[in-house]
């Protein structure tokens, strides 16, 4: 007789949010899609202990928590990166703050996502970037990308690119495959890969691994930008 297969292991989260409506509010929406969270706390100390005690395999992350509500969230993140490898980090955010979103993707971790706290309620979307961040891709804010293509300095690389370009790079941002960027431009995948080459030659990115030079291109928009 075959061997009775086994279900498979849910997606393990933590939540860390100091509003418990918030915290509550996903809380459900995650374990209605079978994902079981570890853990809801409401501040950064209280995060980087659950984080140590078992870690998840994704943590979402309030930037603002107690006890100042400035960056509390995001400092303990990034320590969560350098730490814990293995758990990816999906912060939230209230408003764009492209100074956060430099800093948390400029690290080497695998799994790293920043998102506004609206697109909570974009539900398919939401879950989607939790997966996505949970199995060690990159997801960028459109809004976060849209605020770098509206500042009133035009990055030199960036701007090199045409509108054809930008619309595949904040595809790239949200963490877009190649086929997903095809069907939300309504192009072709070979379309999506010869501008994703013409991206990276734009941009000046080198090297073989296109993964990283996906999360290099988005860079360059925090970096110009904000260095600008």
């Amino acid at each position: 007789m075959p061997e009775p297969q086994t279900a498979p292991r849910p997606l393990r989260v933590l939540l860390a949010d100091d509003s418990v409506l918030l915290r509550e509010g996903v809380r459900s929406l995650l374990e209605d899609e079978g994902v079981q969270v570890v853990a809801a706390v409401g501040d950064g100390d209280q995060l980087l202990q659950a984080v140590a005690a078992d870690p998840p395999d994704l943590a979402i992350v309030d930037v603002r928590m107690p006890p100042t509500h400035t960056n509390e969230g995001l400092v303990a993140a990034l320590r969560i990166t350098r730490e814990h490898p293995g758990v990816g980090v999906l912060m939230l955010s209230q408003y764009v703050a492209r100074e956060y979103a430099s800093e948390l993707l400029g690290t080497e971790s695998p799994g790293i996502g920043y998102l506004l706290k609206d697109r909570i309620t974009e539900i398919d979307g939401f879950l989607a970037a939790v997966r996505r961040v949970a199995a060690g891709g990159t997801v960028i804010d459109p809004a976060v990308v849209r605020s770098l293509l509206r500042a009133p300095e035009q990055q030199r690389l960036v701007a090199r690119l045409t509108p054809r370009e930008v619309e595949v790079l904040e595809a790239m941002a949200e963490g877009l495959s190649n086929r997903g960027i095809g069907e939300r431009l309504f192009i072709s995948q070979s379309t999506v890969e010869k501008a994703i080459t013409a991206i990276f030659d734009k941009l000046e990115l080198t090297g073989e691994d296109g993964t990283s030079r996906r999360v290099l291109a988005v860079l360059r928009y925090l970096e110009d930008a904000d260095g600008a």
